[in-house]
């Protein structure tokens, strides 16, 4: 009876000791690979992991020299709907959405900047400030379809800008949105020229993005006359419904002839922010700007009852926004998002 009490004593003892020394399970490491996929990465700081950007040739570079592609949100005219510049909404488009860049619409006619400089501009810094905590890249634009007309004011704005974020490796300025039917060599390009040596006067390094004629679509007028100043990318604008193969085409041939392009603003559907929402020629564009690493910002986080409007109307202003807030667009860019730009 002795001899089996002392085997279940030291049976006792060792299965107690055997429980001590093993770590709890909660806190057990994973089996991970030892070298995980290349072609996963991994964003949880898109500044950190890209750094300073720059033109090298037609392509957009991280601070290694390697073809980077940002891809985000832009928000809606600021003066109009102005209520989701808020801290909250750019976080939850960083942790939800997996954006790596958002784009701070402000406006400049139609009761914006012009006639409300304070207010729109802090709508801007807001956002602004916001991304630079998050990590994003946040282009700062002069939403304006004439900003030709408006020379000495973007210079003020954008020297201010400077001044205040030219430190920041976060930051890109899209001096002039969308131009109208001007001419590029005559009025867009001497404009884009004052403006980015205003900038470059306190801020040598952050991208510029300059816009083209005609909805900034006419990207191979900029290539055959680019202007001669480093880190100096161009717009080109699209809806995929109405603008389709030939320009994709035409940005082809831009690209070929050495510049480096930017697609700070593209809509699912019709050019005029409503119609059909264009599943086929959207992921056609996603393509082809996967495959040319160009950086794009989805039109628009707005709650507008329009098909390009990526929330419904009434959608609060804070982020965290369930399924049921988000338009057909919203969930289909919001699904592109979170596969390519994994967190």
């Amino acid at each position: 009876m002795r001899k089996k009490y002392n085997y279940l004593l030291v049976a006792f003892f060792f299965l107690l000791w055997s429980c001590q020394s093993k770590e709890p399970t909660a806190t057990a490491k994973p089996n991970l690979p030892a070298n995980p996929p290349t072609d996963v990465v991994t964003v949880t700081n898109a500044v950190a992991q890209f750094g300073q950007l720059r033109v090298q040739g037609n392509r957009i570079v991280d601070k290694n020299g390697s073809p980077v592609q940002l891809r985000g949100m832009s928000f809606f005219w600021s003066q109009w709907i102005g209520k989701y510049y808020t801290p909250e909404a750019v976080k939850w488009l960083k942790d939800d959405w997996r954006c790596t860049v958002v784009r701070a619409a402000m406006a400049v006619d139609y009761e914006g900047y012009l006639q409300n400089p304070e207010a729109e501009k802090q709508k801007v810094t807001t956002v602004v400030d916001a991304a630079i905590e998050q990590g994003l890249y946040v282009i700062i634009d002069w939403h304006d379809h004439e900003a030709e007309k408006h020379t000495e004011q973007a210079k003020a704005f954008f020297t201010e800008m400077a001044q205040r974020y030219g430190d920041k490796p976060n930051v890109i300025y899209e001096i002039f949105n969308e131009p109208l039917d001007v001419s590029w060599s005559g009025v867009i390009k001497p404009y884009s020229e004052i403006i980015i040596n205003a900038i470059r006067q306190h801020d040598p390094d952050n991208l510029v993005i300059c816009g083209t004629r005609n909805w900034s679509q006419q990207v191979e007028e900029a290539a055959n006359d680019p202007i001669k100043q480093p880190n100096v990318a161009y717009t080109l604008h699209f809806y995929a419904a109405t603008h389709k193969q030939w320009l994709r085409d035409a940005a082809a041939r831009a690209l070929n002839k050495g510049i480096a392009l930017m697609v700070t603003e593209y809509g699912t559907c019709e050019a005029s922010g409503n119609g059909v929402l264009d599943q086929t020629e959207t992921k056609a564009w996603w393509k082809f700007m996967d495959d040319n690493k160009i950086s794009w910002c989805n039109w628009s986080l707005a709650d507008k009852e329009e098909t390009s409007a990526a929330l419904k109307p009434g959608a609060k202003s804070t982020g965290g926004w369930a399924d049921a807030e988000i338009s057909p667009s919203g969930l289909f860019v919001r699904e592109e998002l979170r596969a390519k730009n994994p967190k």
